[in-house]
């Protein structure tokens, strides 16, 4: 099969639903695969520690090598899964959360959810409050801070998938989210944390340089973060 006819065959909606249900199977078994790891490397963390928790953009914050290289004074866990949505942690609460017993917890959950058009702000929000819900019952000591969600460019992709899901995981819609979030940790007495200034470009995108295609960033995203977060960090 030459280049034009896979082409080709990339634009068929048949070939697309296959392609789609494929890597929906395969992402289910590695996000379960993953959460099994964790539920044993759980068994050797230290309790009392820094947890950040979340789907793929907290999954590949690399926040321990800059930890080590800014010498925070405070062990940080990650147990964010790429691909989780606040369904699945809700169903991860244990090895992703409270398993850890950490006193301090970075969340930044619920993005995967508004790639879905038929998910409203408010039913996102419910599954949020639930989490947060779990952990206020299982870890009342614990501080808790939820992360703004971060911006996209929908620009950047020549993914038809990524194309796809920018369609509904819009900055508008990011907004209207990250201001219920920012409710939200009123209503449960958690702090918000806006990171986003220096990722957005001059028409509020994440800034092409930042990312990989549109969604997820490269290192240099999160360094350029990082000033606003240390402060929250060295609190924790």
């Amino acid at each position: 099969m030459n280049m034009e006819q896979l082409q080709k065959q990339a634009r068929d909606p048949a070939f697309q639903k296959l392609a789609g249900e494929m890597l929906r199977a395969r992402s289910v078994h590695d996000r379960q695969e993953k959460v099994e790891r964790f539920r044993h490397l759980n068994r050797f963390v230290r309790k009392g520690e820094v947890l950040f928790a979340g789907s793929s953009l907290m999954e590949q914050f690399p926040i321990s090598e800059f930890a080590t290289d800014f010498d925070l004074p405070c062990k940080i866990y990650n147990r964010g899964v790429g691909g989780f949505t606040t369904r699945d942690l809700l169903d991860a609460m244990g090895p992703c959360i409270y398993d850890l017993e950490p006193r301090a917890i970075f969340l930044n959950i619920g993005t995967n959810d508004l790639n879905d058009p038929d998910c409203t702000i408010d039913a996102l929000m419910e599954r949020y409050a639930s989490i947060l819900q779990g952990i206020r019952d299982h870890l009342p000591r614990a501080k808790v801070t939820l992360m703004a969600y971060y911006p996209v460019n929908p620009h950047r992709s020549t993914q038809p998938y990524v194309q796809h899901m920018l369609r509904y995981r819009t900055n508008d819609r990011i907004d209207q989210a990250n201001a219920a979030v920012e409710a939200l940790a009123r209503r449960f007495g958690a702090a918000y944390l806006d990171l986003n200034a220096p990722l957005r470009d001059e028409n509020g995108c994440l800034k092409a340089e930042y990312t990989l295609e549109g969604i997820h960033m490269y290192a240099d995203g999160y360094r350029a973060l990082l000033p606003a977060l240390l402060p929250a960090l060295r609190e924790a």
